[in-house]
């Protein structure tokens, strides 16, 4: 099948081939849309502009110089983008080929380790102590947990306010929890740099953020500043009721809710949108980070 055009003859998969082409670019303004990676395309389209110009007002050297800033930009945003593309690449190979592996939490142990994770945080929250708890889901924290100190202890109440207890070695960054035990503490977690964000939103919030925009990870989180409690999963963050019972069933409810209409799935484009988010913190050093907010 062909298609005949004055001066231009396209066949079924010349227009196939126009369409995919089209499709990709309208997907890559997507992703890019209201994340700094849009600065960046622009950038580009800037020096295709000026070297378009330079070739037609025939100023070689001018164009032979933006020839040279093309190719070179070519080779470093891969470079400056490689940390998040493996983040991403990662956590799409777990999405498709892993999710689910895992047996689902004994209902006796998933209750325990919900009373004494909003027994621990209300205690925490009342003294004004800063603290986050990442609770493993399906996804594999191991990267995370290797950042810190193995602990591979069963989790009690008197075990995470020990963890947490103000100049402790381990009071400066996350635990882990994996099932029903402490699987490590003082662990770096990655932020999150979502643009809508509040100027405010402290470093423990963007990392309970940060690790759920990653992972499917539950992350608990206590405010330093104010004992706010809150919750972070999928991204989002909804503040708590500074009581056990509050805590505890809100934790519940988050780690066993189903995958359905409840839970919305990141796509594709989601983790791309993420990656340009983040992609600016590499460059002064906090894309990881220890958490005194």
């Amino acid at each position: 099948m062909t298609l005949q055009l004055p001066h231009l003859t396209l066949s079924f998969w010349d227009v196939l081939d126009i369409i995919a082409t089209a499709y990709i670019i309208y997907l890559v303004l997507i992703i890019m849309r209201g994340t700094r990676g849009m600065q960046i395309l622009q950038g580009i389209a800037l020096l295709l502009i000026l070297r378009a110009a330079a070739q037609y007002f025939h100023m070689w050297t001018v164009f032979s110089l933006l020839n040279a800033l093309l190719i070179v930009s070519g080779v470093a945003i891969p470079i400056v983008f490689q940390p998040e593309l493996r983040r991403a690449l990662a956590q799409l190979g777990r999405a498709g080929f892993h999710e689910g592996r895992q047996q689902p939490y004994d209902a006796a142990r998933l209750q325990e380790l919900c009373a004494t994770l909003g027994t621990a945080a209300t205690v925490l929250s009342r003294s004004a102590i800063g603290a986050i708890i990442v609770i493993e889901r399906q996804a594999a924290l191991d990267e995370y947990a290797e950042s810190g100190t193995m602990v591979d202890a069963l989790a009690t109440a008197e075990l995470l306010l020990a963890l947490f207890t103000p100049r402790s070695p381990l009071h400066d960054g996350a635990a882990i929890v994996r099932r029903d035990r402490v699987l490590a503490a003082g662990c770096f977690l990655p932020l999150s740099e979502a643009l809508s964000l509040d100027r405010r939103t402290g470093t423990r919030h963007r990392a309970a953020l940060g690790i759920t925009e990653q992972t499917d990870a539950v992350a608990l989180v206590i405010s330093e500043e104010t004992g706010g409690i809150a919750i972070a999963k999928d991204g989002r963050l909804e503040e708590q009721p500074q009581s056990a019972q509050g805590v505890s069933a809100a934790v519940q409810a988050a780690l066993v809710a189903t995958r359905g209409a409840r839970r919305r799935r990141l796509t594709f484009v989601d983790h791309a949108r993420n990656i340009m988010q983040r992609v600016h913190l590499a460059n002064n050093g906090l894309d990881k980070t220890k958490l005194r907010s």
